[in-house]
């Protein structure tokens, strides 16, 4: 059948099961999204207040759903707007596909209005780039996208058509999606030495990453852990891979991973790394990281291996297919005496904060108390990322949702409206500090608009708190431009924007505050205000060992 452009877009959507997108129009796009409007009961469009946000709320909706996020812009400024969410995707391996019109094509080239060679310009920052500037190839040219995005290590990938191309009419044929492909690359020989150097460890310590959350590979990750009795450790993309309540979870490893995750991984004799690639913020001292131990590195991406850390062996291939074949090979071992040094580690150095007060940890866990761990937690970057990272106990993947590559201040609100939208059973809620929370805060709007029941958390200190942390540690407490005491009131703000506004100030005030935003079922801010210099402990300074983490007790202590 014959169809223009723009609708063999829409078609094609259709086709890859696309039910949801996130944009926002403009001149070139103009017909795509005229032939959107005659498609909305089949495809529901949220206009964000921002094409950033566009493209944070498409990678919430991956992230949340396993699906591939969608986002559209025009040209020029709406396509370079999409830039930062396409960079944060592409950081974390989230499989989105961004959709963008350019000008006609005989105007390519000539600086003509809001012209941007936006391949080029997300060239380093994608999967793959596409410039469409004929129709005949417009259908396989999605289709393609969608499978790159998906396959392999995910990513996003980029698809700008010329807007002489969304009116030309072709030939279309529907087909139905191509299924992602895993692309494993082992030898049994591979299998062989990974299985030979498991039963010969005494001290197996396993470090578990996003990898694992794009595989879907929880549940196998859960069951080999339990077979070689092995600790685990997350990074800040694995949380909820292993059950938080888990007796041989230790948390978090790295930067601001709990002392026990870090002081197991510097004692083990093996390390097990599982779709994980070895980042700067785990790892620290590459030189001191887990020098004892031999390095056993699984991941869907050969480029990753022996990148940042040097290995002992490596299987390069889907998590989920290769934990299963390595459940299948070993017989249950015998790591009881191991177990239990990591089992006092915990005890000895469990993670604290003061309670005297109102903080951040003490609101997290009150969310984690009121949900019963269930709800789908957003973040932005900071302290209240490194905090909602450490004291809610995540029971599932797909349930916190940050920026951890990137670490893309004014990520969270965006990511919580598309979280929302994919799970619209879950409660969802975005925790953000009031710096990042600036930064795009009209997207509330957007959850006004559509009455998304989104609950936005402002950990509110009046300062930008981790650039603070460090300037008070290593900068001898000056505090340059990271002050923010100023006139702005967020629950105004909220009120002005179509959403209710609750505001804390006391320890008292938040479980009522949060039950009461569960139940309003409509977008609300918590305004609440802490202390500006709370700290986020433990913590590793830059560019030193892991095992050198310390706490406010060991300040105190080297004060003395």
């Amino acid at each position: 059948m014959q169809l223009t452009g723009a609708e063999i877009v829409i078609e094609c959507l259709k086709e890859q099961g696309v039910t949801t997108v996130f944009g926002y129009p403009g001149g070139t796009i103009l017909n795509v999204y005229d032939e959107l409007y005659k498609h909305q009961e089949e495809i529901f469009h949220v206009l964000t207040s921002h094409e950033q946000g566009a493209a944070h709320a498409a990678d919430g909706y991956a992230r949340a759903t396993g699906k591939v996020g969608v986002c559209l812009a025009t040209s020029g400024p709406g396509a370079t707007n999409l830039v930062t969410g396409i960079a944060t995707a592409y950081m974390d391996s989230i499989p989105m596909v961004a959709i963008t019109a350019n000008v006609n094509l005989p105007l390519l080239g000539k600086d003509s209005f809001q012209e941007v060679d936006i391949a080029g310009v997300t060239m380093p920052i994608t999967k793959h780039g596409f410039i469409v500037k004929d129709v005949t190839i417009l259908a396989d040219t999605l289709r393609k996208a969608f499978r790159i995005a998906k396959s392999g290590r995910p990513g996003p990938v980029l698809v700008d058509i010329t807007k002489d191309v969304t009116a030309t009419l072709c030939e279309y044929e529907p087909k139905e999606p191509s299924k992602a492909k895993r692309n494993s690359r082992y030898s049994k020989e591979d299998i062989s030495v990974a299985l030979d150097m498991i039963k010969k460890s005494k001290r197996p310590y396993v470090y578990v990453g996003g990898g694992a959350i794009a595989s879907e590979a929880s549940d196998q990750v859960r069951r080999f852990v339990k077979k070689i009795q092995a600790p685990v450790c997350e990074t800040l993309m694995a949380r909820g891979v292993i059950d938080g309540y888990d007796e041989l979870c230790t948390g978090m490893i790295g930067m601001h991973g709990t002392k026990t995750s870090n002081y197991g991984v510097t004692k083990c004799d093996l390390l097990i790394a599982l779709g994980a690639r070895f980042s700067d913020r785990v790892i620290g001292n590459a030189k001191m990281f887990a020098k004892d131990a031999k390095i056993l590195h699984i991941d869907i991406d050969a480029a990753e291996i022996d990148k940042n850390i040097k290995t002992d062996a490596s299987i390069v291939g889907d998590l989920k297919e290769v934990l299963e074949v390595l459940i299948e090979g070993l017989e249950q071992q015998d790591h009881s005496d191991w177990i239990a040094e990591i089992k006092g580690l915990k005890e000895r150095f469990p993670l604290k904060y003061d309670e005297s007060q109102l903080s951040c940890p003490y609101i997290i866990e009150e969310i984690d108390r009121i949900t019963e761990g269930k709800a789908i937690i957003t973040t932005d970057v900071g302290q209240h990322q490194m905090w909602a990272a450490q004291y809610y106990r995540y029971t599932q993947p797909r349930t916190f949702l940050s920026s951890g590559g990137s670490g893309t201040m004014g990520y969270g609100l965006g990511a919580c409206i598309g979280a929302k939208m994919g799970q619209p059973d879950k409660i969802c809620i975005n925790i953000g500090g009031d710096g990042c929370f600036r930064m795009n805060m009209n997207e509330l709007a957007t959850a006004s608009r559509y009455n998304i029941p989104i609950i936005q958390v402002v950990i509110n200190n009046h300062v930008l708190g981790m650039v603070r942390q460090w300037q008070n540690l290593f900068y001898g407490g000056r505090y340059s431009q990271t002050v923010l005491e100023d006139k702005v009131d967020f629950c105004k703000v909220a009120e002005g924007l179509g959403c209710e506004a609750i505001r804390v100030t006391k320890k008292e005030e938040v479980a009522p505050a949060i039950e009461k935003a569960i139940s309003l079922n409509r977008p609300v801010v918590i305004d609440c205000i802490i202390p500006k210099d709370d700290k986020v402990f433990p913590m590793v300074p830059a560019g030193a060992p892991i095992s050198e983490a310390f706490d406010a007790e060991d300040l105190k202590n080297k004060e003395k």
